[in-house]
């Protein structure tokens, strides 16, 4: 709602494109809206640039992630291009400032100006302001909150009070100002110097050194007229240090400089602090549209549950040519990552949509993708990888069986983590229910449930035309216990049960035969529409990641914040417990209360 402060500039622009018809270009509100928009982007695409890790994760400074808390704290982050802009608005349509109703598209005296007077005014004006908002109340006051954020982001420039707001205003103006007082001031110099002052800033704070070593090697003086996002980093966390705007040269000059900036800049630009993952959630693209959930294209939109957002439908021919290049010429990325007690978990993802996974001709190439991160991982020393969804299908590698049988040598553990999402599936059902109806009965997790609650003395209605599938599953089970695995071929046959275990997608006719009251546990993939207003839906089988767990600041599809497939939850309690064993191929039943019992002991929870 706050964008609706740009109306009254909208409006008047309008407004003169309707009398001219044709588009104002004399007028500064058109250019204002213009430099809005150009100077967003420029905020958007530093943003994206440092949270794609797959660039980035060896050059970043700080190496912790950016939580939700951050996040939330800076929604808002925009509130300082929009105070600006209003400014801007009033300046330019003030009598008081008459060198602006002219306007010229290009005057070189003006740039010469704004260059001087950026060094002479906006640099020691900063720097001295900086330093005050360090001091005394004035930081507790003013300043506190922009530095409550740990680890630097594009956004965060932008964050902060309205009186940092206000000297940044200050400190950007005042070479404008000059020059068109001057008379030398033209349109361009207004675009080249806020987008210019943009675009340093958004380079400070990106946590991604950009800046080579070797060039300040070679010529040594450039250290105190460029700063680095590792000179800023140690401003931002130690606080005593480094204030200047752009320029060392007035740190040098007041002396404050951190003397370990050169050093600790060239141990991030050589990627000497990189840390090897202890686990990863190898995961893929569900599709086109979700793919825009990813952390590094919108964080309004990957810290929040995936939903289908018409803002972003625009956006859905350039989503689709990323698809179009992954499909033709890319490898497994690194996606997210987070902390949990002491021990980096990453996520990687299969550059690979879900609908490929179903056209036969793809599922070499598939494969060959899930093997080669397998391997990787391996070479890089990684504990444990999880599969996820379709990267472990039975008909596509046999749950991971065919990586582990190729390479019998493999230090990683691989882990499909279905043990996990049984248990997830098993412990929702209510202690007093006598009987289910299972659909997707023969599956790996049918199976399993079968035949754990048989064990249970309940009884399962298994959906199943196949008698041979079905007699095989129960000849698994006790002796005692195989008469209470039913089979069934119908959906009539599950009109009087109101516990529904789904493992295979329901159409609403299929629905209508469950009685009222019914709950439908899932796990099938995508999860199935509910159409029943007098039934309940449960969610795909989650678990939510323990208490302690650090810099996680997006969600897992359309998991809420901090719960996580119970896949991935099943990879890291394996790699919690130290586990040696391989988890691939058929479910053990034996082992669903262990694991269970093992992720209630390491603080995860049912979601």
């Amino acid at each position: 709602m706050q964008y609706l402060l740009y109306g009254p500039l909208a409006a008047k622009v309008a407004h003169a494109w309707r009398e001219t018809g044709s588009p104002p270009l004399g007028s500064w509100c058109l250019h204002l809206l213009v430099l809005l928009a150009l100077r967003s982007l420029t905020f958007q695409l530093w943003f994206s640039y440092g949270n794609m890790l797959f660039f980035t994760r060896r050059r970043r400074v700080v190496k912790d992630g950016v939580d939700f808390r951050q996040i939330d704290a800076e929604w808002d982050w925009d509130n300082m291009v929009i105070l600006q802009t209003l400014i801007a608005a009033m300046v330019a349509n003030s009598p008081a400032f008459p060198g602006v109703a002219e306007l010229r598209a290009w005057d070189l005296r003006g740039w010469a100006l704004a260059l001087l007077l950026h060094v002479t005014v906006s640099e020691p004006l900063f720097y001295w302001a900086h330093r005050a908002l360090h001091r005394g109340p004035l930081f507790s006051r003013y300043h506190a909150k922009h530095h409550s954020s740990p680890v630097t982001q594009p956004l965060t420039a932008g964050f902060g009070t309205p009186l940092e707001a206000l000297v940044l205003t200050a400190a950007m103006g005042a070479p404008l100002a000059g020059a068109f007082a001057a008379g030398a001031g033209s349109v361009s110099l207004v675009y080249g110097h806020v987008l210019l002052f943009d675009y340093l800033r958004c380079m400070g704070y990106s946590n991604v050194e950009v800046v080579s070593h070797k060039a300040f090697a070679a010529i040594p003086a450039l250290r105190y007229l460029i700063y680095t996002p590792t000179y800023l980093s140690l401003h931002h966390r130690e606080k005593d240090s480094n204030f200047c705007l752009f320029m060392p040269l007035f740190d040098a000059l007041g002396g404050t400089i951190n003397a370990r900036s050169w050093e600790l800049q060239k141990e991030v630009d050589q990627g000497m602090n990189d840390r090897v993952p202890d686990f990863v959630f190898l995961a893929h693209v569900v599709d086109v549209v979700s793919s825009m959930h990813v952390p590094f294209a919108f964080r309004s939109c990957s810290s929040l549950p995936f939903a289908t957002r018409l803002v972003l439908l625009p956006l859905w021919p350039v989503a689709f040519a990323f698809m179009l290049l992954q499909w033709f010429c890319s490898k497994t990325f690194t996606v997210s990552f987070y902390f949990l007690r002491g021990r980096l978990h990453q996520t990687w993802s299969v550059p690979r949509y879900g609908f490929q996974y179903f056209i036969p001709s793809a599922k070499k190439g598939i494969n060959r993708q899930i093997e080669l991160a397998i391997l990787r991982a391996d070479k890089m020393g990684v504990k444990v990888i999880s599969l996820a969804a379709l990267n472990k299908n039975e008909a596509l590698n046999g749950g991971g069986t065919l990586f582990v049988s190729k390479h019998p040598n493999l230090r990683v553990r691989v882990v499909h983590g279905n043990t996990l999402t049984a248990a997830v599936i098993l412990n929702e059902i209510p202690s007093n229910v006598k009987e289910v109806f299972l659909t997707g009965a023969t599956s790996k997790l049918g199976r399993a449930i079968a035949l754990y609650l048989c064990r249970k003395k309940i009884r399962v209605l298994m959906l199943t035309l196949s008698t041979e599938r079905f007699l095989k599953i129960q000849r698994e089970a006790p002796a005692e216990s195989q008469q209470y695995l039913v089979q069934v071929t119908k959906y009539q046959a599950a009109q009087s049960c109101k516990t529904w275990i789904v493992g295979k997608w329901l159409s609403p006719r299929e629905q209508r035969w469950a009685p009222p009251g019914t709950h439908f546990h899932q796990f099938v993939v995508p999860p199935i529409i509910g159409f029943r207003r007098d039934c309940t839906y449960g969610k795909l089988a989650a678990m939510r990641l323990p208490k302690d767990v650090e810099g996680l600041g997006s969600c897992e599809y359309t998991m809420e914040r901090g719960v996580v497939h119970a896949c991935h939850a099943g990879g890291v309690v394996h790699c919690l417990e130290g586990w040696g064993h391989h988890e691939v191929g058929a479910i053990d039943v034996d082992r669903i209360d262990v694991v269970w019992k093992a992720a209630l002991k390491h603080g995860l929870t049912p979601a």
